[in-house]
């Protein structure tokens, strides 16, 4: 955790305004006792969960917590149940001195950091599916992948009992999974108030930013513009009455002639229940597409728009 203007020691966990750094050993104790801290006067306080790793698109999700509650509290875990078997976990980046830092400058009041026992202790067994919303796109090409988030996203929920969660719009289909989890399980309330999705935030040339596009090589950077490109492509073909299977056709030829080696999928689909659509409809409706290039996974969406509406 982060003491604004404190001497920051490299434990598993910090805490702040006169409680003691700890190790491994009761981390979770002293977690609940830095909350019950914060809030004891009636403060509220905004959770952002992440991975690490840190860019400027998690700050200025911590940012918006900011204006959301009194003091922010920041996750950092890389969940291993959310990797498959011959994904990026052991390669995933991991810089928590770096991150510390950054949460540091930008007066991040507790930086939660458990480790995989602390999480997981021994002999857990417990898994939470989030049926619908999960099935498609990632959830069929990363089997596993969505129950992992939505335990551990469960987890930190009831280890930090935020009034208010922030989550990145980048991942649309976790962020669909997640509010689908706190709804079925009755996490929103007491504990929280709301989950709050923020819009992607891009490098200056359209691509989203995420901890995994430092994978890319200098070409492989210079080609994966093509994503957004295509990507708006697709939309105003879309939005100006070509049919959605044309279009999307015509992404996918286009990102396999700028150098992606595969398209996961690339679909049209409604903002709130994920169903593929075949034609634009009334309902707000979201273009989604994950791509690989090179060893790199990236996923993107945009919302598309009914003109008739």
């Amino acid at each position: 955790m982060v003491a604004r203007g404190g001497h920051l020691r490299y434990y598993r966990c910090r805490f702040i305004e006169g409680l003691e750094s700890v190790q491994t050993l009761g981390q979770l104790d002293m977690l609940r006792t830095a909350v019950a801290q914060l809030t004891q006067d009636g403060s509220r306080l905004a959770l952002v969960p992440t991975m690490g790793a840190l860019h400027e698109g998690h700050i200025a999700l911590v940012r918006e917590a900011a204006r959301h509650a009194d003091h922010v509290a920041v996750s950092i875990f890389v969940n291993p149940t959310q990797f498959g078997p011959n994904e990026d976990l052991n390669a995933y980046p991991r810089q928590m001195a770096a991150d510390s830092a950054m949460l540091e400058a930008e007066g991040v009041a507790l930086l939660w950091a458990p480790s995989v026992q602390v999480m997981y202790p021994q002999g857990f067994a417990s898994s939470i599916a989030v049926e619908g919303v999960s099935a498609g796109f990632c959830g069929a090409a990363r089997p596993g992948h969505f129950d992992g988030v939505a335990t551990v996203v469960c987890k930190l929920f009831h280890q930090v009992l935020p009034h208010v969660a922030l989550f990145g719009e980048k991942d649309w289909q976790q962020l669909a999974v997640i509010r689908a989890m706190a709804r079925d399980l009755d996490l929103t309330r007491p504990h929280m108030t709301d989950i709050v999705g923020m819009p992607t935030v891009r490098e200056s040339d359209g691509l989203a930013m995420s901890s995994r596009n430092r994978y890319l090589s200098a070409e492989q950077r210079m080609a994966a513009v093509a994503l957004p490109n295509g990507m708006q492509n697709a939309i105003a073909q879309i939005e100006a009455g070509t049919s959605p299977a044309r279009a999307l056709g015509n992404l996918r030829e286009a990102l396999k002639a700028a150098g992606f080696d595969r398209v996961d999928y690339a679909a049209l689909a409604d903002a709130d229940t994920l169903e593929p659509l075949d034609e634009l409809e009334t309902r707000p409706a979201r273009l989604l597409v994950a791509a690989r290039i090179g060893g790199t996974r990236l996923i993107d969406n945009m919302p598309v728009n009914n003109p008739a509406k």
